[in-house]
C-alpha cells in the first residue's frame, strides 16, 4: 500500500470519526434541550411524573386515577417556584446590570444595553418556542 493511499485512508477515517462526533453532539443537544427546557412546563412535567411512576411502580389504573391530583398540584407548585426563581434571578441580574453601568464609559454602557437586549430577545424567542410547543401537545404554559 503507498504512502499517498494510507493518508487517504486516515483522512477518510478522521471525517468519518469527526462527522460521528458532530452528529451525535446535534442529536444530544437536541436530547438535552427536550429534557431540560421543554419538559418544565406545568402539564408536560405532571405528564412526565405520572410516566415515570407508572413505569416505575407498575401503578394500576385505580392508583393512577387516585395519585393524578397530588402529581398535578406538585407540578404546579414547582413551575410556581420556577417561575419565582425566574424573577429573581433577572432582578439580580438587572440590578447587577445598573450597579456595573455606573464604571462603565459612553461606548461601554451602549454595549452592555445591546447585550441586555440580545438577552431579553432570546428569552422571549425561547419563551415564544415553548408557547408553540405546548399549544402542539394539548399542554398549557
Amino acid at each position: 500500500m503507498g504512502r499517498a493511499l494510507q493518508w487517504k485512508l486516515i483522512v477518510g477515517f478522521l471525517l468519518v470519526f469527526i462527522a460521528g462526533g458532530v452528529t451525535g453532539a446535534f442529536f444530544g443537544a437536541s436530547y438535552a434541550h427536550q429534557m431540560f427546557f421543554q419538559s418544565r412546563h406545568h402539564g408536560m412535567m405532571a405528564d412526565r411524573m405520572r410516566q415515570r411512576l407508572r413505569k416505575e411502580l407498575d401503578l394500576t389504573p385505580e392508583q393512577m386515577t387516585k395519585i393524578s391530583p397530588i402529581i398535578d398540584k406538585t407540578a404546579g407548585q414547582l413551575e410556581q417556584i420556577r417561575q419565582e426563581t425566574g424573577q429573581r434571578v433577572h432582578g439580580i441580574m438587572t440590578d447587577a446590570h445598573q450597579q456595573i453601568a455606573t464604571n462603565l464609559t459612553d461606548e461601554q454602557r451602549a454595549k452592555l444595553k445591546d447585550f441586555e437586549a440580545r438577552i431579553r430577545q432570546r428569552h422571549e424567542r425561547r419563551r415564544d418556542s415553548r408557547r408553540w410547543h405546548s399549544s402542539d401537545t394539548g399542554t398549557s404554559e
